[in-house]
């Protein structure tokens, strides 16, 4: 069970990834007390007929059809219904968690103004474990998701309770809650943002933090079979380079592999790239994730949905910007998905050597009788096809473009596309680490027998309790789906050793 998060200031990414792996929330005093005087402002603008996007307005190329009062409440009700055009497959209820979660930090900085009932019951509904079904595609920045969102607030649409999809009206039930009416502004307040692509990019990041310990987990595992070279991760030799996260690999190696040297070939002079540039390939891409890890907790301290609101309910101010748009967030996700798929494509080079007979120095395709049995030889096709989709996966979303909203928004970066396909190459990520830590612990099998070392060989029980030696004797990929499964379970992390 994780500990529970209370949002006092803004949320940290892994305190988003905690809650949607089923942390409770709970607001702080001082964070219902924004969430409360910026609604005041609100009620402020209303009631002085200030002009405000989405108040007292339509939205898009309809903003300046103004609404009057009586109609505002009805404006937050459609914008619901109409924006709720998500098509495709639904979010998991993790990835709909981080979505919540990153709504609540924004709304909890204080320049949303919505009420803090509506926050209250983002909140119920995330500690009673409801979350909406929010179809995945379709969504250019923010607004199905949130929209699915707001449906659930107000008992449309439908719902996930403990596993189980039922009726928005029954989840709500579930969790002790009454359907809400919305007021004005709270229906643009609900779509509007970058939450959806937030939360999505903090758990995405917990994701690659933890695959990134896999891989060199997978990599010291490979190396202690295949690796000739004396001292490839030498820390002198390594500190000729300034780069603190290729250090911190390069020592993890060194631990891994303790006092180890294979024997299964002569000394080599120096072994082949996909071996000896694990520190390099490795690090830059904890590099990558230190760099968008950056970005990300800005988006967190950022008020990014339109319009704001400040100043006081004497002296109400609202902000008509831009700051919904998150072409730095998207561009950090589209760095995040390179960076992967470079973690992906070494992998997949180091299975191959594992496998080819040409330079193994093992049996062909680590089958125990060659010719009768292929053994891991499709495998490696199937990493093969892995990286081949990561590349296409790693394209760019920051570039798509697009004009919507007849040319109001005429621009846009695709941050939620980003972060959904960058959850995506990460799933591809797991099954190809998978394929690895399965072909090299056959090696071991059919060669010494016996781990290298004490982490070498605690990565090889973790294996070998999901995956026995193969032999031809089951279908592979539910193997390599089961150690996929396993490398989601943080209590089988590798511990993580100490640049």
């Amino acid at each position: 069970m994780r500990d529970p998060v209370r949002l006092d200031q803004p949320l940290t990414a892994a305190q988003i990834a905690a809650v949607a792996h089923g942390a409770t929330l709970s607001l702080s005093d001082a964070a219902q007390g924004r969430i409360a005087a910026a609604r005041g402002i609100v009620d402020a603008l209303i009631d002085r007929g200030i002009r405000g996007y989405g108040i007292n307005t339509g939205v898009g190329a309809l903003c300046d059809v103004l609404i009057d009062r009586p109609e505002q409440a009805q404006l937050s009700r459609n914008i619901l219904f109409s924006h709720a055009c998500g098509v495709g497959a639904p979010l998991s209820a993790t990835e709909a968690r981080a979505v919540m979660a990153a709504q609540v930090n924004l709304f909890a900085l204080g320049y949303s103004g919505i009420r803090p009932v509506v926050v209250d019951h983002l909140v119920a509904l995330l500690n009673a474990g409801v979350v909406p079904l929010i179809p995945a595609r379709g969504s250019v920045g923010y607004l199905t998701y949130g929209a699915q969102i707001g449906l659930l607030l107000i008992g449309e649409g439908m719902a996930l309770c403990d596993g189980k999809t039922m009726s928005a009206r029954d989840a709500l039930a579930r969790a002790g809650l009454q359907p809400l009416t919305l007021a004005a502004k709270e229906g643009l307040s609900l779509v509007n943002g970058t939450p959806c692509s937030t939360g999505l990019a903090c758990l995405a990041l917990d994701r690659l933090a933890s695959l990134c310990d896999w891989a060199d987990a997978s990599a010291a595992m490979t190396y202690s079979v295949l690796g000739q070279q004396a001292a490839p991760f030498d820390d002198t030799a390594m500190h000729l380079r300034q780069a603190p996260e290729m250090w911190q690999v390069a020592g993890n190696m060194r631990d891994a592999l303790g006092n180890h040297r294979p024997a299964i070939l002569p000394d080599r002079t120096q072994d082949p790239m996909s071996l000896r540039a694990v520190p390099h390939v490795h690090g830059a891409v904890r590099a990558a994730m230190r760099q968008a890890a950056e970005i990300i907790t800005r988006e967190l301290h950022s008020a990014s949905d339109n319009p704001t609101v400040g100043g006081t309910p004497d002296a109400p101010k609202v902000y008509s910007t831009a700051h919904a748009m998150g072409n730095s967030l998207a561009i950090a996700l589209d760095q995040m998905a390179i960076a992967a798929a470079q973690l992906g494509m070494i992998s997949e080079r180091r299975t191959d050597r594992l496998v080819n007979p040409l330079v193994s120095g093992l049996p062909a395709f680590l089958a125990r009788d060659s010719g009768l049995q292929s053994g891991m030889m499709i495998a490696q096709y199937t990493a093969a096809g892995l990286v081949a989709e990561n590349r296409r996966l790693a394209a760019p979303a920051s570039l798509d473009g697009g004009i919507t909203s007849a040319l109001q928004e005429d621009i846009l970066p695709h941050p939620t596309s980003a972060a959904e396909k960058l959850h995506r190459l990460l799933d591809n990520l797991e099954l190809l680490f998978a394929i690895e830590l399965i072909c090299a612990a056959q090696a071991i099998d059919l060669t010494t027998g016996a781990p290298a070392s004490p982490a070498i060989a605690r990565t090889y029980r973790h294996v070998r309790r999901i995956a026995p030696v193969y032999a031809d004797d089951r279908p592979l990929n539910t193997l390599i789906q089961a150690v996929a499964e396993m490398l989601r379970q943080p209590a089988l992390q590798p511990e993580p050793v100490p640049a």
